[in-house]
Order: C-alpha cells, then sequence, then structure tokens
C-alpha cells in the first residue's frame, strides 16, 4: 500500500515563499500550514489546497506526490 506525500517545502522554497508569508495568504495558521509542511496531517480540505496551489501558482500535481511503500 502506498501513501501520497505533501511536497510543500520543495514549492516554496522553488517560489521563494515562506511560512508565514503562505499562511497569510492562504488563509490558515502558521501552525495548520507547518503540519502541511512537514506531512503531519492525515487530510486536506481542497478549498485549502485550491489556496495554495493559488499563492504559489502551481498545480496539485507539483506539490502531491503518490509514494509506493516497501
Amino acid at each position: 500500500m502506498g501513501k501520497i506525500v505533501l511536497e510543500l517545502d520543495v514549492m516554496m522554497a522553488k517560489r521563494h515563499k515562506g511560512l508565514n508569508e503562505l499562511a497569510e495568504e492562504v488563509g490558515i495558521t502558521n501552525v495548520n500550514l507547518s503540519k502541511l509542511k512537514n506531512n503531519k496531517v492525515n487530510a486536506i480540505r481542497f478549498s485549502t489546497l485550491e489556496a495554495i496551489c493559488r499563492a504559489l501558482d502551481c498545480q496539485p500535481g507539483d506539490i502531491l506526490k503518490y509514494e509506493e511503500e516497501e
């Protein structure tokens, strides 16, 4: 069985966006964005994903990856 991994930190670095700046643009707390960035969540709302993609000018596939578990 595999899992979905968020590579939000990679896209944030590519776009030169810090945690505080992105959290403000997306409209979520720094704590919640940090949890997303560090893959400490089991789910993400589509509205949050949409706001992140808008703020980072990217597609969901740019930050969501599927990994096979060994």
